[in-house]
């Protein structure tokens, strides 16, 4: 199918008054910094330096105090500690941390994570019945727990002591543990929540750390040795925020950047080999390559069959282990792709018929493979841009995972149908929920009337956004300007520009299938080269002159550099010099 057309929004030019407040940047550089609400030379120098926020005493969080006390007297009483993650690339990080930063401070420290297939998401009853059962006197949660009602109860009536360390959304009543961590819970200070789930667990480790060395149960001389611990976790956080679509700003800004500087060492034996599998340059990762390289293959073992792989990997010193674990995943990766590729095509036949889109897509059955059926309803997303559930039929229930759009909150929407599912939860533009089979098809009804009452008076059109509209001639030399504003990704996007009236010199289909397009344009005495990818239908119909929207990029062939676009969009151009 021919993609959908798109608005393109620009943004609003900079006042006079802030573009000279911010004169001593790059002219393009104001612009962006001024879309980024950094319209004061301070608050610019502070984005752009990725300086820490001033309050990040992580025990300005609610009841840390009593999570780190328990904790402590786990370790010195050698109780076994279990960290309860999830299978995703944020839940197996911060997994990874709290159990190297509590074997660093003593601990007898184990790992668990669920498996998708047998167990679902979050707690459940039957693995901490057989965590008590073989010994384990306290659980630490890592992203999840928040909503895990029942089991928190069955593990305060088996004397099992929980900690719930969580960034999702809390409901009004919040399970029964014996301390939560969570910025986005009722009554706590902590000033950013936006957090990914391994950086609550990150703050966690601060704050066991600090204790610690204040009671002088570690033998430590100065502050910089807490610190140098510390910063040896940011390759963790960088890889789990950047793959959880946490928002790059505030915060978690400051720990990307500096994960991203830790990764170029090379220190972590598992992340060196799963990057060099994946053919990158190790001293020149950025967020882009967690968000469409590292983070995929992490994810891909828990998709598939178990992400103890990738816990496994991030955990190990053994370099023959870290290789044979690296290619695993690398591996799994391409099966996921095939995977996805096959669900993809099998999800459009169902839910579009003789044409017909309707306002919320619903794809189901027992043959979706429940670790793919988030990406696949993310793409049928960017295909007919509606609400999008695709969901897995067992015996018994069906699993769904959920994805929206910017005028459709789909969390919203579950909560007004909670009474048919077992568990739902997630956030605006993403959600996942269990059902009894027999309610599916009510449930299913009901969603699709929010969704008429919703967006039926709504054009339903996918926005693109620039930051500027600029000539070729304003792209030389900016790319090293533009390299101030990474970390990028979501909440700090790369930055994207508008030139119209190009004259399109060369153009040819590339990639295997023949999906993508490479062209050459030009403007005056400017020429440069392009890549549109998932945009080969062009070809039939390439107009002489384009407007484009595209990032701009260096691009590196045969050891030789050259500036390149990246091709978002392509439109014809009404202006023709």
């Amino acid at each position: 199918m021919l993609p959908l057309l798109k608005q393109w929004q620009i943004a609003p030019r900079i006042p006079p008054q802030v573009d000279e407040t911010l004169s001593g940047y790059h002219p393009v550089l104001r612009q962006i910094l001024y879309n980024r609400g950094c319209g004061d030379p301070d608050i610019a120098d502070r984005f752009l330096n990725a300086s820490p926020p001033p309050e990040t005493d992580p025990f300005k969080l609610k009841n840390i105090d009593q999570a780190v006390d328990r904790i402590r007297w786990a370790i010195h009483k050698e109780e076994p500690i279990i960290i309860y993650g999830d299978y995703d690339v944020d839940g197996v990080t911060a997994t990874t941390l709290l159990i190297e930063c509590l074997r660093g401070l003593g601990a007898k420290v184990e790992g668990y994570i669920p498996n998708r297939f047998e167990e679902g998401y979050g707690l459940n009853i039957d693995a901490l019945a057989n965590l008590k059962q073989d010994g384990v006197k306290l659980v630490i949660t890592v992203d999840c727990g928040i909503r895990s009602f029942p089991e928190a109860e069955y593990a305060s009536q088996v004397d099992l002591d929980m900690i719930i360390s969580d960034h999702h959304q809390p409901l009004a009543e919040l399970p029964p543990a014996l301390a939560i961590i969570n910025p986005k819970q009722p009554g706590d200070i902590y000033p950013d929540n936006d957090l990914a789930g391994v950086g609550i667990a990150y703050k966690l480790a601060s704050a066991l750390w600090v204790k610690a060395v204040k009671e002088k149960k570690q033998n430590m001389n100065s502050p910089r040795q807490i610190e140098s611990i510390l910063e040896s976790y940011h390759d963790l956080v960088a890889l789990g925020t950047v793959a959880d679509l946490a928002p790059l700003v505030g915060e978690n800004r400051h720990l990307v950047r500096s994960g991203l500087r830790k990764m170029s060492q090379s220190q972590r034996v598992g992340l060196r080999e799963l990057v060099k599998v994946s053919g990158k340059d190790p001293t020149k990762i950025t967020s882009t390559d967690i968000g469409f390289v590292l983070g995929p293959r992490l994810n891909a073992a828990g998709r598939l069959e178990s992400a103890l792989a990738a816990l496994e990997l991030l955990l190990t010193s053994d370099v023959h282990r870290a290789n044979v674990l690296a290619q695993q995943l690398d591996n799994q990766n391409r099966e996921r792709q095939e995977v996805t590729r096959q669900l993809l095509k099998l999800a459009e036949e169902s839910v579009v018929k003789d044409g017909f889109v309707p306002l919320l897509l619903f794809a189901s059955g027992a043959e979706f493979n429940p670790g793919v059926i988030g990406l696949v309803a993310s793409k049928l997303v960017d295909h007919y841009y509606r609400p999008a559930i695709v969901a897995h039929q067992g015996e018994e229930f069906t699993r769904a995972s959920c994805r929206s759009i910017s005028e459709f909150h789909i969390t919203e929407a579950l909560d007004q149908c909670a009474d048919l599912m077992e568990h739902h939860g997630g956030h605006a533009a993403a959600a996942g929920f269990t059902i009894r089979n027999e309610n599916v098809p009510l449930l299913i009804e009901r969603l699709q009337d929010i969704a008429q009452e919703k967006l039926s008076a709504l054009e339903l059109q996918p926005s693109l956004h620039a930051d500027m509209e600029v000539s070729l001639t304003e792209l030389n030399g900016l790319l090293s300007e533009l390299a101030r504003l990474q970390p990028t990704g979501y909440g700090n996007p790369t930055p994207t520009f508008v030139s119209r009236g190009l004259q399109v010199k060369r153009f040819q289909p590339v990639g295997r299938e023949k999906t993508h397009l490479k062209l050459t344009v030009t403007q005056g005495q400017v020429t440069f080269d392009g890549i549109a990818f998932q945009q080969g239908h062009w070809v039939e119909h390439m107009p002489k002159y384009v407007d484009l929207l595209y990032r701009l990029e260096e691009n590196e062939f045969a050891g030789i550099n050259s500036l390149q676009l990246n091709i978002i969009d392509i439109k014809p151009s009404s202006i023709n010099p």
